[in-house]
Order: structure tokens, then C-alpha cells, then sequence
């Protein structure tokens, strides 16, 4: 068990950023008499999923609902099944981003293509001078 300022520590985090995610119930930490939050592992573990959620471009409200499946299934299938769909709808994202990157990097190539070229063409005319 570890306390707030630990498990900000621990994942490079702010208090707040952890306090948030209590807020939007993806957390629920036990505390103590003095109601100082104390996080489980399995809480920690809820954390980790956040944070790899978040680093692969998936939204609290995704996390948040692939995080709840698990506590309502603890067998673990409601939430890999979701947490397929999900990767499934990301991946078809980036795969999206790649080509229009590629386009544009494409567009760009061309376009310095013509640019030297007119610059070179500019050049030529004053040495003709």
C-alpha cells in the first residue's frame, strides 16, 4: 500500500493528476482514519492501465470504461474483448495518420523539387547577365 505522494512519485505524476482520476472514478483508493488515500496494487495496477492507455491515444472515457468491465468481469473476457475493439478502432487511427503523413511528406518532396528548381532557373539567368 502506498500513499498519494508515493504513487505520484512512482509514475512521474502530479497529486492532482492522480486526485482527477479519482474524480472521474477510474480510482478508488482506500483511506485511512485520518482519510489520507492509500492505493492497493490493485489500484496501482489501475494506474499503470491508465497511463499505457493514454501513451496508445485512448480517451479516459475509454479507459474508464475498459477499466470498470474488469471490475464487473473479474474472468478478465468483457474487458479484453473491449480493450480488442478499442485497439482495433486505434490501430485503424494511426494506420490513417501514417498515410496522410506519408501524403503529406510526398507533397512536400515535390514541392522542394520546384522550389530548387525555380531558385536554380534564378540563379542561371544571372549568370547570363
Amino acid at each position: 500500500m502506498k500513499d498519494i505522494t508515493e504513487v505520484a512519485k512512482i509514475y512521474e505524476v502530479s497529486t492532482r493528476t492522480i486526485r482527477y482520476y479519482e474524480e472521474l472514478g477510474l480510482l478508488q483508493p482506500d483511506r485511512t482514519e485520518g482519510n489520507k488515500r492509500i492505493y492497493s496494487k490493485a489500484e496501482m495496477v489501475k494506474l499503470r492501465l491508465i497511463f499505457r492507455g493514454k501513451r496508445y491515444g485512448f480517451t479516459l472515457d475509454e479507459i474508464k470504461e475498459m477499466i470498470l468491465l474488469f471490475d464487473k468481469d473479474r474472468t478478465g473476457r468483457k474487458q479484453l474483448e473491449r480493450t480488442i475493439k478499442f485497439g482495433h478502432e486505434k490501430l485503424d487511427q494511426v494506420e490513417a495518420k501514417i498515410q496522410e503523413l506519408t501524403d503529406m511528406k510526398a507533397e512536400m518532396e515535390q514541392l522542394l523539387v520546384g522550389f530548387t528548381d525555380k531558385l536554380n532557373d534564378i540563379e542561371g539567368e544571372r549568370g547570363n547577365e
